[in-house]
């Protein structure tokens, strides 16, 4: 068995980078205001908060029909929940690296044959 060299990273610490990556990379995307509350939110000091709305925001997302609830409140529970979650963590992570391969421009990434000014290759 090899082992691996000393400046070689762990798969797992990859695996959080990566993560964590591309959450920055989301929220970027998102308004400035909003921007500082999910990055409250993400930090560890914060779950006693990120844990009872992501459990109350999953359900809530299925009564859509109601006007004050939408379908927007289920994966956003389960984007908090996943903070603290690990197989939640790891489906999350598998889904920000699906997006980030077939849709970077949901990540504010430049979409494949795009230019990064903008200008689409002809």
């Amino acid at each position: 068995m090899t082992q691996p060299a000393s400046g070689d990273e762990h798969p797992a610490g990859s695996f959080t980078h990566d993560y964590e990556r591309r959450m920055e990379l989301l929220v970027r995307r998102l308004p400035a205001r909003i921007q500082s509350l999910v990055r409250r939110l993400r930090r560890p000091s914060a779950r006693w908060i990120r844990v009872p709305v992501g459990i109350v925001l999953v359900p809530a997302g299925f009564l859509a029909i109601l006007p004050v609830f939408g379908l927007w409140m289920t994966p956003l529970g389960l984007l908090l929940l996943a903070e603290d979650i690990s197989f939640l963590r790891r489906g999350m992570a598998r889904l920000l690296a699906w997006v980030e391969r077939r849709h970077p421009g949901w990540m504010g990434l430049p979409e494949a044959g795009e230019n990064p000014e903008g200008n689409s290759s002809v």
